[in-house]
């Protein structure tokens, strides 16, 4: 999140499950609206997707970008804001879907890793691809050290997939995001 408010994407607001939320921190001290929309208070996903909806609807937003949100969202709340809603992944999708991916990758055996710009769609980690961004695995990587990278990596392509989207030059056909422009949406680090 701090890599979309650093790039000075116009953000409206910074919602949060949770009232311990670094993110909270950093936008409340930029002057952005903050709000926490707590999951155990509700009985059900369900019941915290709506309220989580109506929260975020408040600030009109043109578009949702999840960072750090680690929560599956409901069929229902996925279509309200379908192709409204983006999400940044570490690894190239649709490779190591979930959590562990840098240890994953390692186990596989990669040679190749990184991360992914992606629409949210019911299917986890499933949407289409905005963008990606992938780094070298190196012989004496552990997890740590490749998920830096990676971080570094994310950082760059997650402003520039989200002021595309803000732009109006991103177009999704049949399943496939197309970039209005001769932008690459691939980065591929040399470390």
């Amino acid at each position: 999140m701090r890599a979309l408010l650093d790039a000075g994407l116009p953000v409206s607001a910074v919602i949060s499950n949770r009232a311990d939320a670094e993110g909270l921190k950093l936008a409340s001290a930029r002057g952005i609206a903050t709000a926490v929309v707590e999951h155990r208070r509700h009985a059900t996903r369900e019941a915290f997707d709506a309220a989580l909806a109506e929260e975020i609807e408040r600030f009109q937003p043109r578009l949702v970008a999840l960072a750090g949100f680690m929560r599956i969202l409901t069929p229902g709340f996925v279509a309200r804001f379908r192709e409204r809603m983006l999400n940044i992944h570490p690894s190239l999708l649709p490779a190591f879907t979930g959590l562990d991916t840098h240890e994953r990758a390692l186990a596989a055996g990669v040679k190749v890793h990184g991360c992914t710009v992606h629409f949210v769609t019911a299917e986890l980690d499933h949407g289409p691809i905005v963008a990606q961004a992938a780094v070298p695995v190196l012989p004496d990587d552990d997890a740590a050290r490749l998920a830096a990278r990676v971080l570094e990596q994310e950082h760059v392509i997650y402003p520039r997939a989200v002021r595309w989207f803000l732009d109006g030059r991103v177009t999704v056909r049949n399943g496939l995001v197309h970039i209005k422009g001769s932008d690459a949406q691939l980065v591929v680090a040399a470390r």
